[in-house]
């Protein structure tokens, strides 16, 4: 299993480094993409229309927002860390970097009727920025993880392999097509139903059926606290079949179905890709409540599946589909991404179980509340 795990860990490596390149070179088609709608935005010093004169910001839009780097790169620290620790929130943090502290979300909101083409060109881009993020942090985060024996291999690829048609299936229908209120609202909503589940997963009654999962969170917090080398009690599969894998974890043995699995990685990453961010939110209750796996695993797990379904996304989206980034930002935010993904394995063994599941219910609750209530009815909340 292990060599199958690095020889995975090498080809997605690999694929990542190439498709940049790539990607770079597909300048001309998406140019001429966005300078049409560029052109066909009214000018003007107006809000929704485009000043010839003003200097060019995001995107090279004239007097689109200029982006500060070093808060790009700070933002993005935090953005790492926190996907590594509990394998979500990744896009979902770099989406409210995005739309809100650069405010690129106001900014699109502008063309909503002037130049709805530019809206949802501004839109795609916010989408992808996110992915290029999350994949990042979920290739380094995987990396570590499998290194600590903290990582489910098979599933994470199975839910990956369920992201793929997903995706094209996503970016097929909704490129081009989302206005930044809908994509907006819809973000925040999803965020905060999940949230509200995690809240009931904490429950008694919640908590009932988790006696496996919390007795090896139990096992692994005090290896932690005594620098136990957790490597040789971390994850080994015992069994392995399409119908029924079994894996232990601390002495404790968990089973799940790889084509369930794959069924989840559709459904997820198919919502996912359409929010542009990794999915990591959705996994880790699916990964929690329908497989029983403890935080300390689901991390990983979830970091792999992510992933897999964001080089794909960002290979459709910006291939196939041609919707540009900001390169100047999203190169000083990769490297934060890295420095943030390599501190979070490191220091989250030694964050309590509750702690971890804290943290993605309060970041859930707040920041779902608050973009559906921006996004649906235009209310403004801190």
């Amino acid at each position: 299993m292990n060599k199958n795990v690095t020889l995975l860990m090498v080809l997605l490596t690999i694929f990542s480094i190439v498709a940049v390149p790539v990607f770079l070179t597909t300048g001309n088609a998406v140019a001429a993409s966005l300078e049409e709608a560029i052109a066909k935005a009214p000018q003007g010093t107006e809000k929704g229309h485009i000043d010839p004169n003003a200097k060019p910001g995001y995107l090279g839009i004239p007097g689109a927002p200029q982006l500060n780097p070093i808060i790009g790169f700070l933002w993005a620290i935090w953005v790492g860390w926190i996907f590594s620790t509990v394998g979500a929130f990744g896009g979902i943090m770099a989406g409210v970097g995005h739309i809100t502290i650069y405010g690129l979300g106001a900014y699109a909101k502008t063309f909503k009727d002037t130049a709805p083409g530019l809206n949802k060109s501004i839109t795609d881009s916010i989408r992808v920025s996110n992915q290029w993020l999350v994949g990042t942090s979920a290739l380094v985060s995987s990396f570590n993880y499998w290194k600590q024996k903290r990582l489910v291999a098979s599933l994470g690829v199975f839910l990956g392999i369920g992201a793929l048609l997903a995706t094209l299936i996503v970016v097929y229908t909704s490129a081009g097509k989302v206005k930044f209120s809908q994509y907006q609202g819809y973000f925040g909503l999803v965020v905060f139903i999940i949230g509200g589940f995690m809240v009931y997963e904490m429950t008694p009654k919640g908590q009932a059926s988790k006696k496996a999962a919390k007795a090896a969170a139990k096992a692994f917090e005090e290896a932690a606290k005594k620098k136990v080398a957790i490597e040789d009690q971390g994850v080994k599969t015992s069994k392995w079949s399409l119908a029924e894998t079994e894996i232990s974890f601390f002495g404790q043995t968990f089973t799940f179905s790889p084509l369930w699995a794959l069924a989840g990685g559709f459904f997820i990453s198919a919502l996912a890709s359409f929010l542009g961010i990794g999915g990591g939110f959705l996994y880790v209750p699916f990964l929690t409540s329908v497989v029983g796996l403890p935080m300390f695993v689901v991390a990983g797990t979830s970091a792999l599946s992510v992933l897999i379904g964001m080089i794909f996304a960002i290979f459709n989206f910006m291939i196939l589909k041609g919707v540009m980034v900001h390169w100047p930002l999203i190169g000083v935010e990769l490297i934060g991404i890295f420095i943030g993904s390599m501190i979070g394995p490191r220091t989250g063994k030694y964050i309590p179980e509750k702690v971890l599941k804290g943290i993605f219910i309060v970041l859930a609750l707040y920041i779902g509340l608050r973009y559906t209530m921006r996004g649906f009815f235009g209310i403004a909340m801190l």
